[in-house]
């Protein structure tokens, strides 16, 4: 009995949370970080799908999952119409930066109002939302977890909520998992049709766009920085004496605060400083890039890479393949904790304290490029999601 209504019962438990958070939502959709996802997400504000049908549909949660996407899009779109979505803002300003057909995925309940029927709907890693699965699934789409996985810290968690777990997975056609250890865990589950594919996040960049950086200096670049981490780059930076240094921040609503820090940097230690909106290039000591879709043309162009995200505990770092596909020498710091299944992949990644980027940089002789280890057949994983 509870199998059979178990859909109902879920949405109404959805339903209510939304009623009881709406007050709280509706405030917290004028601090800048949310001004557009929530009511996107929770209000369909601006979020329609009326014109979008029988298209493969992809959804990853921010900006590492829809980048690692877009190399697969940009060759299902020759050929088929695509609708791209993503949870969060930085997710969908990537999204939108390739494509026009990018939305917000609205919460739970409100997709009833907005699936259409698609040709596929294409998931990426652990994005394990009920209503989205089902509902695809009534609507006639066919449904993929596309490089799923299941950490080993994450399991145990999802093994006791297995008769939940095993309700998704009966609407998911086909699982395409990381490796043999995520495929046990989700036939432990309850998923069945799996085969192993691989991390499509290992799957080389490659630049988009020929950048025109000046190589008559070294190339630093300071990227997906977080609160905090611009302020040790610019220091070690400093002490280091030499080169040209691009900063890029992860979100977007920090690029004021960023640029603020680099002004009053480059006026005290006399660099000279520029911001990548207002002048496109890159010929002073210190850029600030402020905008979405360059960081991997820059990588193309660079020669180390300082990756934020992970010199404090709380984010887990950032994914060190875009680097390492075009063999930068790679310094970040300890807290890697959400990239770990990628560093097994990753050669000579320095992991080094917030305090010691200087050290790590007056050490660049001793330290060997990093490369990618693991190859991921482009062309076969094409083949399988059509």
């Amino acid at each position: 009995m509870l199998n059979k209504f178990f859909p109902i019962l879920y949405t109404i438990l959805t339903v209510l949370l939304l009623i009881v958070f709406s007050p709280f939502l509706f405030f917290l959709s004028f601090w800048e970080k949310y001004r557009n996802s929530i009511p996107a997400r929770f209000f369909l504000w601006k979020n329609s799908t009326s014109n979008i049908e029988n298209a493969f549909w992809f959804h990853g949660c921010s900006l590492g999952e829809i980048n690692a996407l877009k190399p697969f899009i940009s060759e299902i779109a020759k050929t088929e119409k695509i609708l791209i979505t993503a949870t969060t803002e930085a997710g969908f300003n990537s999204a939108k930066s390739f494509h026009t057909s990018s939305r917000f995925l609205p919460f739970e309940p409100n997709l009833f109002f907005w699936i259409k029927r698609q040709k596929k709907l294409i998931v990426l890693e652990a994005e394990l939302w009920f209503l989205l699965f089902f509902i695809a699934k009534i609507r006639g789409t066919e449904t993929i977890l596309l490089s799923g996985r299941i950490s080993q810290r994450s399991f145990p968690k999802y093994l006791k909520a297995k008769w939940f777990y095993s309700k998704i997975f009966a609407n998911i056609d086909m699982v395409f998992a990381q490796s043999e250890i995520d495929k046990d865990r989700f036939e432990k589950l309850g998923a069945t049709n799996i085969q192993i594919l691989g991390n499509i996040k290992l799957l080389k960049s490659k630049k988009t766009k020929d950048l025109d950086i000046p190589k008559d200096k070294m190339i630093i670049v300071g990227a997906s920085t977080h609160p905090h981490d611009e302020e040790y780059i610019l220091n070690a930076f400093l002490e280091f004496g030499k080169g040209r240094l691009i900063i890029v921040p992860r979100h977007k609503d920090r690029f004021s605060e960023v640029w603020n820090l680099i002004q009053d940097f480059g006026k005290t230690n006399n660099f000279s400083i520029s911001r990548f909106s207002e002048t496109q290039t890159f010929q002073t000591d210190i850029i600030l890039v402020d905008a979405f879709g360059v960081l991997t043309n820059i990588y193309a162009k660079s020669d180390i890479v300082i990756l934020g995200g992970g010199f404090y505990d709380g984010i887990g770092g950032h994914n060190p393949v875009e680097p390492a596909s075009f063999q930068n020498k790679i310094i970040s710091g300890k807290y890697m904790f959400n990239q770990n299944e990628l560093l097994k992949f990753i050669s000579n990644i320095q992991i080094v304290e917030k305090e010691n980027i200087s050290q790590a940089l007056h050490n660049l002789e001793n330290i060997e490029i990093s490369e990618i280890s693991q190859d991921i057949n482009f062309d076969n994983i094409i083949q399988k999601l059509n």
